[in-house]
């Protein structure tokens, strides 16, 4: 067989050597390109994460700050026994990170964005129950039936609190790089509580 050089000219071998340094150059920046992209993402991810379990981890420090379970059990006793009584109930804002963030929502883990959003789920439905039992009228529902929404509610807020240690979990398993840890979090009997 003939060497290469005898079929082509030299201007013509130069040319299939620049061609050959220009697309090993473009692989090369290809890769870089997308090494910086999966760094860049990987930073997202963490930012995001972070922000969300610091939103997470001060509600439920002010939940445990108050004891809310114990707190609502001395309301729900004051409702059936003080005539007319019920509680104003304050609105809660305790989404406003995630609601900025909710467009990026699918850059975080599969194993992070479940019960995240499950603890976020939870928090809406507090909003609504708020709305119903700033509506409602003692006098016409009765001592009992309100003491019983409101009992609802604290249970809710209750809830809360345990999809929200599920939710910090998945995300410090995820930060840490220890997801196997939060599979056996979300498997225990508290997430099937919430799975209900």
């Amino acid at each position: 067989m003939p060497p290469f050089d005898q079929y082509l000219s030299p201007q013509a071998q130069q040319a299939v050597i620049a061609g050959l340094f220009l697309s090993v150059g473009w692989w090369v920046v290809a890769l870089q390109n997308r090494r910086r992209d999966a760094t860049l993402r990987a930073e997202r991810v963490r930012d995001v994460q972070r922000a969300v379990f610091a939103e997470i981890r001060a509600y439920l420090a002010v939940l445990k700050r108050d004891n809310v379970g114990e707190y609502g059990a001395g309301i729900k006793d004051r409702i059936l026994t003080e005539p007319g009584f019920f509680p104003v109930i304050p609105t809660e804002h305790n989404d406003a990170i995630f609601r900025a963030i909710i467009g990026d929502i699918h850059v975080l883990p599969r194993d992070t964005v479940d019960p995240v959003v499950l603890y976020y789920s939870q928090l809406n439905a507090i909003s609504a129950m708020i709305s119903d039992l700033r509506e409602l009228d003692v006098a016409e529902i009765g001592a009992q039936r309100a003491a019983g929404m409101y009992h609802d509610y604290i249970s809710m807020k209750i809830e809360a609190l345990e999809l929200g240690e599920i939710a910090l979990e998945a995300i410090r398993a995820n930060l840490d790089g220890r997801r196997r840890g939060y599979r056996r979090t979300i498997n225990s009997p508290a997430s099937d509580r919430s799975d209900r």
